[in-house]
């Protein structure tokens, strides 16, 4: 239930702040007196759009909050969800700057206006004249059998399953669309892939190849170096390694005598050693260099193929060759995983199809045992209310397939007079039989939703006399077990409220300005005889409306 409302700079209010109780409370005041401003704030506060006309004062910003009491599961897991501190007391407060921006809060945790407004609906319905319009919508009439059905439950396992079918059918399409495009593309992939394995590509290949045709293009050039090397080392005649020996020998002699020539005779033996490694090494690379017409030709023809694909993959190196190559393998593991895939989805899509299929077929069995009650409490309520020759039905056009509803197309037909035809609501003109059918509806179904809080703006419009006293007693029987609000012109409905509220305007040096206070017993006659006699009471009116409260 709601327990305080709390209005600041908000259309004629500028402040305001009033507490509620339990039951039934009574809403009056002349027309104009802003009792549909208290509806706007409200509304603001759960989460419907404004901007900065709803400033008073558009210097300063404007601020709602409500203050409820409620422990409802589903409650509880949206502030889970959206990690709000759970409190026994839930406190939604909307702020409008100047500017037009708009901030939302519940429980001091700033939120979303979707999360705002998630939560608002579960606490508080607001029923207006306007809403009367929603009886010609279909799926509010299947909602109204839904709710009366106890279909919840049933109906939030549809909706996912039907998610789950519609999500899986939209792959289905998608790969059905692009099948001829996925198998000319494989078969390209294929292709390419097959020209690129066959070359049997291997890491490092090129620069091997590259380097190996330079020494064999120029075999007798280094063949004929590396002969001079040999033979400037240990040729025949005068070489390196001949000086040096000769040179050791000088410095062996003159050593025995001379300490620092000993140590140049060590280096030169060092040297020695190198030079004959050297030449070892020279004459095995000399052995190894042949001119080889036949490998030149074979190495040409493998650095041509190489560099052919490198242009026609356009790739700059034998390694982004071997990257690409790998990258087709992959490309074609998941197009060809998309024929796998496409046949697991039919399965699955059929499964959930089934699912959907018996799921729809208890939507419609539910739907149809609770139709017959509807249509009997609905007409019982009508006449209570002055409609005597009331007929109401449900009609119901079943579908083949499930659709996000299930199979079932539901459609209210009424008429008021014995002799009249059913027709579509939609055909109704009269806004007094409307909301009288709105009423009842709303009445039956009050039971079936946890919704502390309801408010129903003039839903009297259009009865009086004993009619509305019938209308008062239903709203006052339906506030047995919720708290609910009646804003109404009729002292018959004003007189049935557990708490009287009175909205008027005042005017101050700020400007006028929409006031709401809760009505003393007094004032309560006093207001009521207004509703009866006019601004003038008279004494009558002061004794009917004593009678009325009794």
């Amino acid at each position: 239930m709601i327990q305080s409302l709390t209005v600041h700079n908000y259309a004629l209010i500028n402040k305001l702040e009033i507490n509620f109780m339990r039951g039934l409370s009574t809403i009056t005041g002349e027309t104009g007196a802003g009792k549909s401003i208290l509806i706007g704030a409200l509304s603001l506060v759960l989460g419907n759009r404004a901007d900065s006309t709803a400033l008073k004062d558009k210097t300063r910003k404007c601020f709602v909050e409500a203050e409820f009491v409620s422990n409802q599961v589903t409650i509880m897991k949206l502030f889970a969800e959206n990690e709000i501190d759970p409190e026994e007391v839930i406190i939604l407060r909307r702020e409008i700057a100047p500017n037009g921006k708009s901030r939302a809060f519940i429980n001091d945790t700033p939120v979303s206006l979707q999360v705002l407004k998630d939560v608002g609906f579960l606490l508080v319905d607001i029923h207006s004249q306007h809403e009367n319009l929603n009886l010609n919508n279909n799926l509010y009439q299947l909602g109204v059998v839904d709710a009366f059905a106890g279909n919840t439950d049933l109906l939030d396992e549809y909706y996912q399953t039907f998610e789950g079918y519609t999500t899986i059918d939209k792959e289905l399409a998608g790969i059905r669309e692009n099948s001829t495009r996925t198998a000319s593309e494989i078969d390209f992939l294929k292709y390419q892939l097959n020209e690129l394995e066959q070359v049997k590509l291997v890491e490092g290949e090129q620069e091997e190849l590259e380097a190996e045709l330079e020494v064999l293009t120029h075999a007798e050039e280094i063949k004929s170096g590396l002969y001079s090397v040999i033979q400037s080392l240990s040729g025949e005649e005068i070489n390196s390694e001949k000086l040096l020996k000769e040179a050791g020998i000088i410095l062996a002699r003159v050593g025995k005598i001379h300490a620092p020539s000993d140590i140049l005779r060590q280096r030169i033996e060092s040297i020695l050693i190198e030079i004959r490694d050297i030449d070892r090494d020279t004459r095995s690379m000399y052995e190894k260099v042949e001119e080889d017409p036949v490998r030149i030709g074979f190495v040409r023809e493998r650095l041509n193929i190489l560099y052919s694909l490198q242009k026609k993959y356009r790739v700059n190196n034998l390694a982004e060759l071997i990257r690409f190559r790998n990258e087709l393998v992959g490309k074609l593991e998941v197009l060809s995983a998309f024929e796998f895939r496409a046949e697991d989805l039919e399965k699955e899509k059929q499964a959930l199809f089934n699912k959907l299929n018996d799921m729809a077929d208890s939507l419609s069995l539910k739907r149809k045992k609770t139709i017959p009650a509807i249509q009997e409490k609905v007409i019982s309520m009508l006449v209570q209310m002055g409609i005597p020759n009331a007929r109401f039905e449900i009609r119901n056009i079943k579908s083949e397939e499930p659709g996000l509803h299930g199979k079932d197309n539901i459609r209210f037909f009424f008429t008021a007079n014995r002799k009249t035809e059913l027709q579509d609501i939609s055909r109704i003109a009269s806004g007094g039989e409307l909301s009288r059918l709105m009423l009842s509806i709303k009445s039956i179904i009050s039971g079936t939703r946890d919704l502390p809080t309801i408010i129903f703006d003039e839903i009297d419009a259009g009865v009086s006399g004993e009619i509305a006293f019938k209308v008062g007693k239903i709203l006052k029987e339906m506030s047995a077990g919720r708290q609910v609000f009646a804003i109404t012109h009729l002292p018959q409905v004003a007189a049935k409220g557990d708490h009287h509220f009175l909205v008027y305007k005042k005017e101050k040096d700020i400007g006028t300005t929409t006031e709401i206070k809760l009505l003393s017993a007094n004032e309560r006659i006093i207001e009521i005889a207004k509703l009866l006699s006019g601004e003038q009471t008279t004494e009558a009116a002061m004794a009917n409306a004593r009678e009325l409260l009794s």
